[in-house]
């Protein structure tokens, strides 16, 4: 009788916490996001992950610290030569 009660519990527990695993937050867009109506060289903003030296807004600088990331930070032939 004892066993059956606890197996039973533990059953309904494991059912418990199995079920609490199928829920997820809705991930949605907030109205404090990254507007895509902005030509990407505007910007965020502040960012911590700006570049120092780049200017928001422009363009010629957003298009220079494109190519130098290609170059030194994406092209494995000029990272592995070093």
């Amino acid at each position: 009788m004892k066993t059956a009660r606890t197996l039973a519990c533990a059953a309904l527990l494991l059912s418990a916490l199995g079920l609490s695993a199928c829920g997820e937050t809705p991930q949605t867009a907030s109205a404090a996001g990254i507007k895509a109506d902005r030509p990407v060289y505007q910007g965020v903003g502040d960012s911590p992950f700006a570049v120092p030296g780049w200017k928001a807004g422009d363009r010629t600088s957003w298009q220079t610290e494109l190519k130098a990331r290609a170059q030194y930070g994406q092209n494995e032939y000029t990272r592995m030569s070093h």
